[in-house]
């Protein structure tokens, strides 16, 4: 039997792949289309920062924010940091008509680790099913994902005693010809 703590990480796993295997693999070649009521480029130290409403957009991936710092390394790789009361991500899934999406007061994106972390009041949401914590994370490099509450102080109407909290669906089960006993889905 696998413990609740180990099904959670697996869960959040799954529903952190927004970067990674499960999204919309098309996006990346798709051009990024920004929207902000102000920005500043610092050519210098290869930054952006977009403030006030900010919308980014890259095919079916769609982040809200108030402000949003773009950094590029050394190596090319993009970094981000979003803000926002909240700040939130969308995308879809691939091959899937279903979405992924995630909320944060800050989320920060590190391309060449290819890991993403939300921080304070986060939650990400698969299909139905759904985590929340005071601090998610997921390491697509390294398959591993972490959800961390928060204790009394950061509870909210979603998590009351700021523990994590995560509502899993049942898989949907098909039947086979064959035998005629149910089988789980592929999905």
């Amino acid at each position: 039997m696998i413990n609740p703590r180990t099904k959670l990480l697996m869960l959040a796993l799954l529903m952190l792949t927004s970067v990674g295997v499960y999204a919309e693999k098309a996006d990346r070649d798709k051009p990024i289309d920004l929207e902000a009521d102000n920005v500043t480029v610092n050519d210098a130290k290869k930054t952006s920062t977009y403030t006030g409403n900010v919308i980014l957009t890259q095919g079916t991936l769609v982040i809200h924010a108030d402000k949003l710092i773009v950094r590029e390394d050394k190596e090319g790789f993009q970094h981000s940091t979003s803000y926002g009361n909240p700040t939130t991500f969308k995308q879809k899934q691939e091959g899937k008509d279903e979405y992924i999406e995630g909320s944060g007061q800050r989320i920060e994106y590190d391309g060449r680790m290819d890991k993403v972390q939300l921080y304070t009041k986060a939650w990400v949401k698969r299909g139905q099913d759904i985590v929340h914590g005071e601090y998610i994370m997921y390491d697509a490099n390294a398959e591993y994902a972490e959800v961390i509450g928060g204790g009394p102080q950061a509870a909210t109407p979603d998590t009351p005693r700021g523990r994590v909290r995560a509502v899993i669906q049942p898989k949907k089960k098909t039947v086979t010809p064959a035998d005629g006993r149910a089988a789980p889905s592929a999905e």
